[in-house]
């Protein structure tokens, strides 16, 4: 029935990049809109623009006020802008950092409230969209403050390969400090748990990285490996989650032992996401682990370059889209098999 499928909640983004044209080439797809109820958060004219730029004209918006009145056959969309707006395709601009936000709070009450299922983050720019309201690195930590979730994890989300970083919007010169046994400890435990809810995987493989070049050397090129990251494995062996390493981040993914394992926990953004990147860079998702709803985004930036040219993967994207609805039905599964596991079972059985 349609008014069952899942409602995804879309925020535009920077206006003055490639958001709109990787959201419009998705939902141009009308096998998408069988898969999910989309509402996009922006402006209309904004998107109409961003459609005029492309030479699009079998595609348009569904223009509607509330979440609630989403046509299920439809791509929505809610106004948070004024009329006023002003596009400059690929520039970064005050108002393309106030368009971000203003989509941003537009979605989150609906999120909270159940009118919208997931969230797909199109992508800000984080320097733009800083302000009064919001002083985050990015929307994963935006996202865990308005969720008051104390433990979160970036998780970036491919084919080949997951990788979750340790720490994620950082200056290098503090991850040092950061990297103690019970922060190591405490990724190690949402990685699994996520990695059991929220992929369906029943027992995880996760290797750890080092923090060093050679993992350390048995301290020889530094000491967090013995102070911080390895009693972190160990507790964790413990505690029966199957977490290995460490390793060097070279080696791993130089070689094809990446593939061994169901996620790779890096110590810091570039030492996880520079390989991700580079193996996974079309396709690749962001989903920000440990929050109690669901948010994926494409795993590239604005893209000012290439804005307004009909140049944009939309691969990223959709995978987005495919990843939150994936997870979606994963988490409502487990938790059914975790509150009620003779019912499912005797409905499979009869």
């Amino acid at each position: 029935m349609s008014d069952e499928k899942i409602r995804v909640g879309i925020t535009q983004g920077d206006i003055n990049g490639i958001g709109y044209e990787v959201i419009i080439k998705t939902f141009m797809d009308p096998r998408m809109v069988e898969l999910c109820t989309p509402v996009v958060y922006g402006s209309p004219k904004v998107a109409a623009y961003h459609r005029k730029a492309l030479n699009v004209e079998n595609f348009s918006f569904n223009h509607i006020r509330d979440a609630a009145e989403a046509n299920p056959k439809r791509v929505n969309i809610i106004n948070c802008m004024d009329d006023e707006v002003r596009v400059e395709l690929g520039k970064s601009t005050e108002e393309g950092g106030k368009g971000s936000l203003l989509a941003l709070e537009a979605a989150m009450p609906d999120l909270k409230a159940g009118k919208i299922d997931v969230l797909i983050t199109a992508p800000i720019n984080k320097a733009n969209i800083q302000s009064a309201k919001f002083s985050f690195p990015g929307h994963t930590e935006y996202l865990a403050s308005s969720f008051n979730a104390k433990e979160f994890l970036m998780l970036m989300v491919g084919d080949l390969m997951r990788v979750g970083v340790v720490t994620g919007h950082v200056p290098l010169s503090k991850v040092s400090s950061l990297i103690t046994r019970d922060t190591v400890l405490g990724k190690i435990r949402l990685l699994n748990q996520t990695l059991v809810r929220d992929f369906a995987i029943r027992r995880p493989r996760i290797a750890v990285l080092g923090l060093n070049p050679h993992a350390g050397d048995a301290g020889l090129l530094g000491g967090e490996e013995e102070s911080a990251i390895i009693p972190a494995i160990k507790q964790a062996a413990d505690e029966g989650i199957a977490a290995l390493g460490p390793y060097p981040a070279d080696g791993l993914f130089g070689s094809d032992g990446f593939t061994r394992f169901d996620a790779i926990l890096a110590m810091y953004h570039d030492q996880g996401l520079t390989p991700f990147k580079a193996i996974c860079f079309d396709s690749g998702v962001n989903y920000t682990a440990g929050l109690p709803v669901i948010r994926t985004s494409p795993d590239h930036g604005t893209a000012y370059d290439l804005a307004g040219q009909n140049l944009a993967n939309p691969n990223s994207f959709r995978n987005a889209l495919y990843l939150a609805i994936d997870i979606f039905n994963n988490r409502k599964l487990h938790d059914q098999l975790t509150t009620n596991p003779l019912s499912v079972s005797s409905s499979e059985n009869g």
